[in-house]
Parts: C-alpha cells; sequence; structure tokens
C-alpha cells in the first residue's frame, strides 16, 4: 500500500490532478509494479476526480495495462506476419521451453511471463520483441539463450547488453524531406519574418494533405481551427502508428524530432493554441527520454514555452540565432509547450477521435463526427491533430515554400511519400519516394524479387497481385500511410489473412457489434479454412459478414477490417479453395474435431471417446 502511495505521489508530482491524465498514472503504477495494484488504483481515486469504474475500465481496455501481476519481466514477442515470417513462433518455444513458461501465464515464482503482442514497429530489424516495455531488435536463437539467462540470473533491464536496444534508422532512400538533417529552426524564423498568415499561404500552395493516410488538406484544417471562436486551442501530434508494417515514425522521431516540433509550434501559432501534445504508442516507450531531452533542449532556447521568439536571433535562422532577437514585424512571440502522453497498446488509438478519448483519460473509442475534432476535440476545444509526417513537412515547406513541395509528386498527390518498407525484400528499412511513384520501382529499390503479392497501408490497406504493380502510390490510386510489406512467391498468402484477421479481432474497441462480433467470425471462419475443414459456404459466408462489417461498422477499423479477406477472396482465390474440405456448398463441420478440446481437457482420447463415422452422421 505505502509503495503504491509513493508512486502515484511521484506520477501526481510529473503530470498534475487533472483527471485527464488518469492514462498516465496507470501506466506509471504498471510499469513500477507489472500490473496495477488495488492500492494504487484507491490512491488515484482519492487523488483525482475519477470512480473506481473509470480505472477498471481503462485497465481493461489497454493491453499493456494488467490487474495481476505479470512478473518481473514481461517480455513480448512483437507477432506482425512479417516477424511471423522471419521465424518469431520458433523463437518464442525457445524462450519459453528456456525459461519454463507456458504461453500467457506468467511463471509460478514470479519471475517472469511471456507472450505475444502486435506489431511493435520494428519491422525492418524484427524479430523483435518487448522487455519491460523497451525495445529488443534482431532476435535469433542465440539472442534469445541469452536473454532466458540473464533473466534467471535477475540482470536488471540496464544491465543487459546495450547491443540489444539498438534500433536502426535504416534510411536507404531520403528525398525533398529526409535528405537534410541540419536543425536549424528555418520554418520558425520564416513565421517572425513574414507572419503566420504567409506561413499558411504557403502551405495551401505546397497542396500537403495529411500523411496519415486519409488525405486532408492540412492547410484547410488549420484554417478550420483559427477561425473558431473558442481561444483555448490544441495542437496534437499522433504519434500512436500502431498499423502492422509501419515504423517510419519511429525513425522520424528519432532522427528528425526537432523538424517535427517545430512543426507543431509553426501549427500552434497559425490557430492560435498555447497546448501541444505528442501521443506515443506506448511500444515507443524508449524514445520518451530522447524526446524529453529535445522538448527541454528547444525550451531553453526560447523554441517552446513562454515566449517563443522573444529572443530568437534575426537573418540566420531560429536555432542558430538563439538569444540575439529577432524582430517581430511578421509575428508576435507566444507561448505553447508540448508534453508526451505515451499509448498503452490499442491500435483503435490511431484514430484521431479515439486518440482524443485517449488524451482524456478514457478507454479509446472513436466518437461519431460531426462535431470535428477541429472545432471540438480534446475537452470539446477546437483541436489539431496531425501525423508524425504531416508536421515535418509543414517545417519543411515553411522554410523552403509551397513551390519547392510542388516540385514532385503529382496534381492530385504533391511532394514525397515516406515508406515503411519490410518483409521479403534486401534491404528492408525507410524510403521516399515522390507521389505517383509505381509499386514496381519501390520493389526494384528494395531489391525485393520474384514478388507474388505486395500490402500497400497496413492489415487495413490494399493486396496487390503481381499484374498490379505498375499502379502509383498516390491519393488517386493507392492512399497509404506508409507501411509497404512485400511477399515472395513462396509465401503462404491464407498465413498473412490469418496474422491479420486475428489482429483485427484482437484490436477491435468492442463498442460496435459488427465489428465486435463480425471480426471474431472472420477469425474462426479464416481458422476453418487453413485447417481443412470449410467448404464453399464458408467462403460465403466471408464475403456476407465482410460486407456487414463495411456497411455498419461504426469507425474505419471496422469498414478496413475485412480488407485483407474479401481482397484475397478476388485475387487469390485458390488460396481458399485448395484447402476447402467440400468444394460443394456443404457446411462442413466436423463434430468430432469440436471435441477435441473436451478429450483434452478429461484426458481421454480412447476409441469411446471419439465419434464413428455413423454417430456423427446421425448427429449432423
Amino acid at each position: 500500500m505505502a509503495r503504491a502511495c509513493q508512486v502515484v505521489a511521484r506520477s501526481l508530482a510529473r503530470y498534475g490532478r487533472r483527471p485527464e491524465h488518469l492514462l498516465q498514472h496507470l501506466i506509471a503504477l504498471q510499469q513500477s509494479f507489472s500490473f496495477v495494484p488495488a492500492a494504487g488504483i484507491d490512491a488515484l481515486t482519492a487523488a483525482l476526480d475519477v470512480t473506481r469504474a473509470q480505472c477498471d475500465a481503462a485497465i481493461d481496455f489497454y493491453a499493456f495495462l494488467h490487474r495481476s501481476p505479470r512478473g518481473q519481466y514481461e517480455i513480448l514477442l512483437s507477432d506482425n506476419i512479417t516477424d511471423r515470417m522471419l521465424g518469431n513462433q520458433r523463437l518464442m518455444q525457445l524462450l519459453c521451453d528456456r525459461l519454463g513458461v507456458d504461453l500467457g501465464v506468467p511463471r509460478a515464482d514470479g519471475r517472469v511471463s511471456v507472450d505475444f503482442t502486435s506489431c511493435t514497429g520494428m519491422g525492418d530489424q524484427a524479430p523483435a520483441l518487448l522487455v519491460n516495455g523497451f525495445a529488443v531488435t534482431r532476435l535469433d536463437e542465440d539472442r534469445i539463450r541469452q536473454i532466458a539467462a540473464l533473466v534467471e540470473t535477475r540482470v536488471p533491464l540496464q544491465h543487459w547488453p546495450q547491443a540489444f536496444f539498438a534500433v536502426s534508422n535504416n534510411v536507404h532512400r531520403p528525398g525533398l524531406l529526409l535528405r537534410d538533417l541540419e536543425c536549424r529552426d528555418a520554418g520558425l524564423a520564416a513565421l517572425f519574418a513574414r507572419g503566420p498568415d504567409a506561413v499558411l499561404s504557403e502551405l495551401e500552395r505546397s497542396g500537403l494533405r495529411g500523411r496519415g493516410g486519409a488525405g486532408f488538406t492540412t492547410a484547410l484544417k488549420w484554417r478550420f481551427c483559427r477561425e473558431t471562436g473558442d481561444p483555448q486551442k490544441v495542437v496534437v501530434c499522433n504519434a500512436d502508428e500502431g498499423e502492422p508494417g509501419t515504423f517510419k515514425d519511429r525513425v522520424l522521431l528519432t532522427a528528425y524530432a526537432d523538424l517535427v516540433i517545430e512543426g507543431m509550434t509553426l501549427c500552434a501559432a497559425i490557430v492560435g493554441a498555447r497546448e501541444g501534445f505528442l501521443y506515443l504508442r506506448g511500444e515507443y516507450r524508449y524514445l520518451v527520454e530522447h524526446l524529453e531531452a529535445v522538448l527541454q533542449r528547444r525550451r531553453e532556447l526560447g523554441l517552446l514555452g513562454a515566449g517563443i521568439g522573444a529572443g530568437i536571433g534575426a537573418g540566420s535562422g531560429a536555432g542558430s540565432g538563439a538569444g540575439r532577437g529577432l524582430g517581430t514585424d511578421g509575428a508576435r512571440p507566444f507561448d505553447f509547450d508540448i508534453q508526451i502522453h505515451l499509448g498503452a497498446g490499442a491500435y483503435i488509438c490511431g484514430e484521431e477521435s479515439a486518440l482524443i478519448e485517449s488524451l482524456e483519460g478514457k478507454r479509446g473509442v472513436t466518437r461519431k463526427r460531426p462535431p470535428y475534432p477541429v472545432t471540438a476535440g480534446y475537452l470539446e476545444r477546437p483541436t489539431v491533430v496531425n501525423n508524425v509526417e504531416t508536421f515535418l513537412a509543414a517545417a519543411r515547406i515553411a522554410e523552403h515554400g509551397g513551390y519547392w513541395f510542388r516540385s514532385e509528386g503529382t496534381d492530385q498527390s504533391a511532394g514525397t511519400k515516406i515508406l515503411s518498407v519490410s518483409g521479403d525484400c534486401a534491404r528492408p528499412g525507410v524510403y521516399e519516394f515522390p507521389f505517383g511513384t509505381a509499386v514496381r520501382d519501390v520493389l526494384a529499390a528494395c531489391g525485393a524479387e520474384a514478388v507474388q503479392a505486395v500490402q500497400v497501408s497496413g492489415a487495413a490497406g490494399t493486396t496487390l497481385k503481381a499484374d498490379e504493380f505498375d499502379r502509383l502510390l498516390a491519393f488517386e490510386d493507392l492512399p497509404t500511410a506508409g507501411s509497404f510489406m512485400v511477399f515472395g512467391e513462396g509465401r503462404d498468402l491464407l498465413e498473412m489473412v490469418r496474422n491479420f484477421a486475428a489482429f483485427f479481432a484482437h484490436e477491435s474497441c468492442g463498442f460496435c457489434t459488427p465489428c465486435r462480433v463480425g471480426g471474431v467470425l472472420l477469425r474462426e471462419l479464416v481458422e476453418k479454412v487453413a485447417t481443412g475443414q470449410a467448404s464453399a459456404h464458408e467462403l460465403d459466408e466471408l464475403r456476407h459478414i465482410g460486407a456487414v462489417m463495411r456497411r455498419a461498422s461504426h469507425c474505419g477499423l471496422g469498414h478496413t477490417a475485412p480488407n485483407p479477406v474479401l481482397q484475397t477472396l478476388d485475387k487469390f482465390p485458390h488460396i481458399y479453395r485448395q484447402r476447402l474440405k467440400s468444394a460443394d456448398y456443404t457446411p462442413a463441420f466436423d463434430l468430432d474435431a469440436a471435441l477435441a478440446e473436451a478429450r483434452r481437457l478429461t484426458g481421454r482420447d480412447d476409441r469411446a471417446a471419439h465419434l464413428s463415422a455413423d454417430e456423427a452422421e446421425a448427429l449432423g
């Protein structure tokens, strides 16, 4: 009880007593105890204006929060399809054997628990895992054996080999946005020299559209927010890149954090916001210290916090001229600061309204729109939510101008797109291409040969077969949030579908029936096909359920969850038909196979525990 109260007291000192910071306090307890103890919940309900029911709802919603201890070491292996392609299941079995632990069950001595988790954003250096929230990359059998030994000898995490935690950027093809690594805050200098109206005009001229996938015009979103009458505006950077196969925002926050924060600051100056949040996915916990250091350095330079611009030197770029006094004919000094808000393992929080709910300390359930966040977002205040890449692009445009950005891309898709490339290719990593680039050109650049399929924009995106590789990455053809997964000719694409179906069933927020129930039904039917127990009837059921989900789900997750099933049914029908137990439309249900679990529980596998063919036919 005393220790839990101490943890809560430290968390309150850091985040304050506003109820919307509940999730951050719960994460602090989880990190300290490997679960959220009842004493900690009691302390929070006493300190904040929240109920126990609100605490319980949040704990049950977020995958990284638990009610019971998970162990001194909580190990979670990434289970995206690209991790599976690299042997993560074999490595998991080795780890469980070495530690003497069952999957998902904390060991009796409280030392360790091992389980799978969704994509950890390390697809370019997979297989990967999280241990107590920190990423370990490039797993192989030797590294797994070392990890098991470190756990058994209780070596503290800070004394593990630092090579385990090395995360590479792997930028193989920089373009307009990534070619220049110098930090000079020239966008802010332009703001103070020319004023916010001029910078917003350059943004409009550029044609920049949101890089999170939806593609809404950035300048229009900022203008809508600016024109609301409420003075308490908010700027939010969506760094919750949970789409399987996506990791480019991780690289941007590592190597280009100043540009991202500069873009947020420019947005704040233009719309009139004083408060900002960087919502960082829980899998990137290891980046918190780095990002906090960047924020603090910018505060010390007068680039963040109170009176931004008052001490910025004229004529030489904001960062290089700190302390020399910038003339403010174009813009006046303003106040704006940013707080990092850590997520806790919920894919749905990548959707902007669910992210705002999470920022308010609640379950990440999507809101019905309208109203849109630009008029009623965080705490009902006008809120701009943009992707990491969008803010970086905005900072570059403020520096170089809209025409510079339009020098690449297409009429409807200006500029470049940063891709996370993984799977069956020689050089997985980050690539920046002009919009309008053909899929075939990306495959050539990353060293992919004999490719059977490409999954563009993650599990919720588009599955392409070989005769579609001339299609273009652009909003008018193949819009993408950035994920680009390559599948060679030897891959079983039904394994991809199984992985994605299980992912969506797990990540549904549970709010609406079409997604909550439909996702599970899709997963079970795909499993039935994969195990050879389905007939053509089940294929029709897959199409029917997918159509209902697309039509009736509450939000985009439910609308897009059936995509990999429906698209592979159309484009790769053989992966289903070759496994059918019956090619006609007679529902295939193996009653004897369905009793296997009962036989396992009772420890019986004798003849009398099985149905004969005649008995099965009579019961069927």
